[in-house]
């Protein structure tokens, strides 16, 4: 017999009915399942399902990456494509998948992932983050170019994991996102938000266009009641 290790998905599945044993640590829950040399297809079954639940809870999922490079292919700057990994951390975070301590928080471990995707986007200038972020962008860089390997450190990530799992998921809502853009509005000159408007009107489309101006008017309508 072949003790095989893997992970407990939320559902309980496991190839096998009998010779079964679970066992649950902390927030990572794992299984045992006693195989016989002969069933290599429940073998791969749980590979399978393995694979789906780090896809699922820690990969980016392809219809981001894909909407990324279709954000590239329109000739949209790398910011805009990193906010396609932004939005699918916020809706991480609304799911209950795990929390984050501020919406500053959640909107970098969004651009981590756009960097580890591949997203040409630079690490941010000195002055404006610790140089242990900076170090960390460079990484993600490196990692998403090719020019470096992933250094896999199962232990810290386990822990970053749970970290995440006790933080609030209130950094996800409305009122802490609108602070924080109001906040990062205020740390650039008029000029840059012009230049980034006028940008904006070029990249958008007639469509985006009317979709932001209708928005804009009901924000205006909602805020003089």
């Amino acid at each position: 017999m072949i003790r095989k290790r893997g992970y407990r998905f939320p559902d309980g599945s496991c190839s096998t009915q009998d010779n079964q044993h679970l066992e649950s640590r902390g927030t990572h829950r794992e299984f045992r399942c006693s195989l016989s040399r002969g069933d290599a297809v429940a073998r791969v079954y749980i590979r399978a399902l393995a694979a789906r639940h780090a896809r699922e809870h820690i990969m980016p999922t392809k219809r981001t990456i894909a909407k990324a490079k279709a954000d590239k292919r329109a000739g949209k700057s790398p910011s805009t494509q990193a906010g396609e990994f932004i939005h699918e951390e916020l809706d991480k975070i609304r799911r209950g998948r795990h929390g984050a301590r501020s919406a500053r928080q959640a909107i970098a471990i969004g651009l981590s992932e756009a960097r580890r995707s591949g997203v040409d986007l630079p690490p941010p200038r000195k002055g404006r983050t610790s140089s242990s972020t900076r170090r960390k962008a460079r990484y993600d860089s490196a990692v998403g170019q090719g020019r470096r390997k992933v250094h896999k450190r199962p232990r810290v990530a386990k822990a970053v994991k749970r970290t995440l799992k006790s933080e609030p998921r209130s950094a996800a809502s409305h009122r802490a996102l609108s602070r924080q853009t109001h906040r990062a509005a205020k740390r650039r000159g008029a000029s840059a938000r012009s230049t980034a408007a006028r940008k904006a009107v070029r990249t958008k489309g007639a469509q985006g266009r009317s979709m932001a101006a209708k928005k804009a008017a009901r924000t205006r309508a909602r805020h003089r009641r």
